[in-house]
């Protein structure tokens, strides 16, 4: 049995980590909160690049800009988007898991992958599988930056422009609520012009425009979808980057409030062992003193 003060030592180290968890805690709450800021912010620039780019492919059925042709290639590639940090739950577990899976299923249909790690923990993982790292970009910080993402992704863009890919996916975790987030996998190219229509209609704009290009139709157009990637890509990390600070909160109080319990298990116990030296003591000495008066 432990002594009393073994014991006392371990009740010490654990209200250190409880100390440390909490704190933990509520960094995780302050930058969520801003991550979340963040990730609303963006959100009416994505929605408005997507209605013109709807409104600029219908308005313009005879041009096809590339991102938006299939390639017949064996070929694709994935962008994993991870946290640099653990502490977070089961956030890159899920993520990862995802990866995992669509991997196999592109293995098995014969489509080799070359994959985009964003984050240390995706880099981690794709480096333990033996995946082709294209690029990579790690240490984002706790605000993602637009031109830091977009020049490691510009790889796998560049070569689905060439023809070299048949499809681009990109895997992050979607915020949902503090207490929910969940790992997806999406296509981010070749663009659905069906996809980005549903879109616009779900968001009430259903008429038809018409526009006045310049200098042409095809510049603005390369430009504006070339945008429309970039907005979604920044998306999925903004979104990476709440979740990751929800999964930690939720993770940093489970963590705080499992060490309030076993401080006070341990305390318990080194009352019972503190009364049991007590009564032990108590007589020894009554035993004693009845042996001496004998």
């Amino acid at each position: 049995m432990a002594t009393g003060k073994e014991i006392r030592g371990k009740i010490k180290n654990f209200e250190s980590t409880k100390k440390i968890t909490k704190a933990m805690e509520m960094i995780s709450v302050s930058k969520m909160r801003k991550a979340q800021d963040r990730m609303r912010a963006a959100r009416p620039y994505a929605e408005k690049v997507r209605n013109i780019a709807s409104h600029l492919g219908q308005a313009n059925p005879e041009y096809v800009h590339p991102f938006m042709k299939t390639n017949d290639v064996k070929k694709a590639g994935i962008i994993v988007v991870t946290t640099d940090k653990g502490l977070c739950g089961g956030m890159n577990t899920n993520v990862l898991r995802v990866v995992t899976g669509r991997l196999r299923e592109l293995q098995s249909a014969g489509v080799s992958t070359d994959t985009v790690a964003v984050g240390n923990k995706g880099l981690g993982f794709l480096t333990r599988i033996g995946a082709k790292v294209v690029s990579q970009v790690t240490q984002l910080g706790d605000t993602p930056h637009l031109e830091r993402l977009i020049g490691p992704m510009k790889t796998l863009l560049d070569e689905y422009e060439k023809g070299e890919l048949n499809a681009v996916y990109i895997a992050y975790t979607r915020f949902v609520n503090t207490m929910r987030q969940e790992a997806v996998i999406e296509q981010l190219l070749p663009l659905s012009a069906e996809k980005m229509h549903e879109e616009t209609r779900a968001s009430g704009t259903q008429h038809a425009w018409d526009y006045i290009y310049e200098p042409d139709a095809k510049s603005v157009i390369d430009d504006l979808l070339i945008r429309y990637v970039e907005a979604l890509a920044y998306q999925a990390v903004a979104e990476n980057m709440a979740s990751e600070h929800a999964a930690r909160m939720v993770a940093m109080k489970a963590a705080t409030d499992n060490a309030g319990n076993v401080i006070g298990e341990l305390k318990l116990v080194y009352n019972k062992t503190r009364q049991a030296a007590i009564t032990k003591e108590l007589s020894e000495i009554v035993s004693g003193a009845a042996a001496i008066s004998a």
